[in-house]
């Protein structure tokens, strides 16, 4: 088993203050990484750090000198989680600039930045790296409602596998988790319709709503020696939900 462990690795969560974020860097930590957890919310971040053994790191990826200040005080870590972002469900023709740019920004433009500059620390000690998208059902398909938030998560799909092949001399491995129905509190309301969970019931193998510990687990995965010869993935954790379906037929 020590092929998982994480025993003198270092990691940068971005967005781990809470829900996905959150889980992924308790499970590094308890694979054996030293774990830095980065977030806007200070506060909120200092407890959860304090509660998993990790150090806390205010991070605004919506602001280009918090991303540099970011890289600067963490180095080269061994593995970098892109989790942060955020959502606005709303017909794409009434969408304004400025939740265009919010969106943007969060979920796209900052994971950018700090994936240039962190990525570029790697490269530069020479001990290779993984580095692991969060991306979303939207890096594989379409849903209402969804359009700007889609954009970005496609975008971040696609950086992946490029980035995948251009640092791959520097064996530094890239992959993307596309989480399917996971309640955050991003979405919590919505999975507290008993109309989307019958429907949910339809349309995958679980019929139930996950939850963001069933995530982490690949995102530890990736981030270790298992995964050495895995990259430029864009891998589902969806509960079957771009697979399969199920319908009332049986056989006689």
């Amino acid at each position: 088993m020590r092929i998982f462990s994480l025993e003198g690795k270092t990691a940068l969560v971005a967005g781990a203050s809470r829900g996905i974020g959150l889980a992924i860097a308790r499970q590094l930590a308890e694979a054996g990484a030293s774990v830095t957890l980065a977030a806007r919310s200070e506060t909120e971040l200092c407890a959860r750090a304090a509660e998993i053994g990790g150090k806390a790191l205010r991070l605004d990826v919506c602001d280009a000198q918090s991303i540099a200040d970011a890289a600067e005080a963490v180095g080269a870590p061994d593995i970098l989680v892109n989790v942060a972002g955020t959502v606005i469900r709303k017909r794409f023709e009434e969408f304004t600039e400025a939740e265009y740019a919010k969106v943007m920004d969060t979920n796209l433009n900052g994971i950018v930045r700090l994936t240039q500059q962190i990525g570029a620390r790697m490269i530069a000690r020479g001990q290779g790296g993984k580095i692991v998208n969060i991306g979303s059902l939207m890096s594989l398909l379409g849903l209402p409602y969804l359009s700007v938030y889609a954009i970005t998560k496609g975008a971040l799909a696609q950086l992946t596998k490029v980035l995948a092949a251009e640092w791959a001399r520097y064996n530094i491995q890239v992959n993307c988790i596309a989480p399917g129905f996971i309640v955050t509190d991003l979405n919590r309301a919505v999975w507290e319709s008993q109309p989307m969970l019958d429907w949910l019931k339809g349309c995958q193998a679980n019929p139930n709503p996950g939850k963001p510990e069933d995530v982490a687990p690949l995102a530890v995965f990736l981030a270790g020696r298992g995964a050495d010869y895995i990259t430029g993935q864009v891998i589902a954790v969806d509960g079957g939900y771009t697979t399969t379906a199920v319908w009332p037929l049986e056989p006689k």
